[in-house]
C-alpha cells in the first residue's frame, strides 16, 4: 500500500467531478471538499488561542497554589522564630535571675543591699550561738566585716549587736600569751582588718565580737550573753 494515503490533504485545493445520469450528462459543477482555506486557518488559529489559553491558566494556577504554599511555610516560620525568641528572652531572663540568687545579688525582702552582700539586723536578743544559727535558717551568717567601707556600713545600723567573730584556742606560736585564742570569722577566714574600741582587741576564750560602740568600735562579749544581731548573706 502506498504510503501517500497517510499524507496530509491539501486543503487548499477544489475538485471537479462530472455525473452522468439517465443518459444526460449534467453539467460540470465544482465543488469544495471542505470550507475555505481562510475558514480553515481562523479555526485552527482559534484553537491554537484556546488551548494556549487554556495552558496558561493552568500554569498559572500551579504557580499561585506555589505561591500560597511558600506563604504559608514562610508565614509558619515566622511565628515560629517569634515563639523561638520568646522563650529565648524568658530563657535568659530565669538564667538572669539563678545568676544573680548564686552570685548574692538577689536581694531578700527587707534586707539591705551594700555592694554584692545583703545586710538585716535582728532587733529581738539572743545568745551568739543562738543568733547564728538563726542566720544558718535565713541562708546567712553574722556580719563578717572585712573591709573599712563594710565597717562604716555595718556600724549605721546602731546598738551592739552580735557579729561573726569568735575567739577561738590555739597553741600556734605567740598566740599562748593572749590566752591561747585568736580571732577568726565563723566562715573560718582570717582577721585581717580590725576596728577594735581600745581594751578589747586580745581574744579571750568564750568571748565574741559586738558591733558597735558609741564610737564605731567593735567590743567583746561573753558568748552566753543576749544581744541583737546582724546577719549577711
Amino acid at each position: 500500500m502506498s504510503s501517500d494515503i497517510y499524507a496530509k490533504p491539501d486543503l487548499s485545493k477544489k475538485v471537479r467531478y462530472s455525473r452522468k445520469q439517465d443518459g444526460a450528462e449534467w453539467e460540470q459543477r465544482e465543488v469544495d471538499i471542505y470550507e475555505s482555506t481562510d475558514e480553515i486557518r481562523d479555526s485552527y488559529d482559534h484553537f491554537q488561542s484556546q488551548e494556549g489559553d487554556a495552558l496558561n491558566k493552568s500554569e498559572n494556577n500551579k504557580l499561585h497554589f506555589k505561591h500560597n504554599k511558600l506563604n504559608h511555610s514562610y508565614n509558619e516560620l515566622q511565628t515560629e522564630h517569634q515563639e523561638t525568641k520568646r522563650l529565648n528572652s524568658q530563657l535568659q531572663e530565669e538564667v538572669k535571675k539563678l545568676k544573680e540568687k548564686i552570685e548574692g545579688k538577689w536581694c531578700p525582702e527587707e534586707w539591705t543591699r551594700f555592694g554584692s552582700k545583703f545586710y538585716f539586723k535582728y532587733t529581738e536578743s539572743k545568745t551568739w550561738s543562738e543568733s547564728q544559727n538563726h542566720c544558718k535558717t535565713r541562708g546567712a551568717d553574722l556580719v563578717m566585716i572585712k573591709s573599712k567601707e563594710e565597717q562604716e556600713f555595718v556600724s549605721k545600723f546602731g546598738g551592739e549587736s552580735w557579729i561573726g567573730l569568735e575567739a577561738t584556742w590555739t597553741s600556734e606560736g605567740y598566740e599562748w600569751l593572749s590566752g591561747g585564742s585568736k580571732w577568726k570569722w565563723v566562715d573560718g577566714s582570717a582577721l585581717t582588718e580590725r576596728f577594735w574600741a581600745p581594751g578589747h582587741e586580745n581574744p579571750r576564750s568564750g568571748y565574741r565580737g559586738v558591733c558597735c560602740d558609741g564610737d564605731g568600735r567593735w567590743t567583746q562579749s561573753y558568748y552566753s550573753n543576749s544581744k541583737t544581731f546582724i546577719c549577711e548573706r
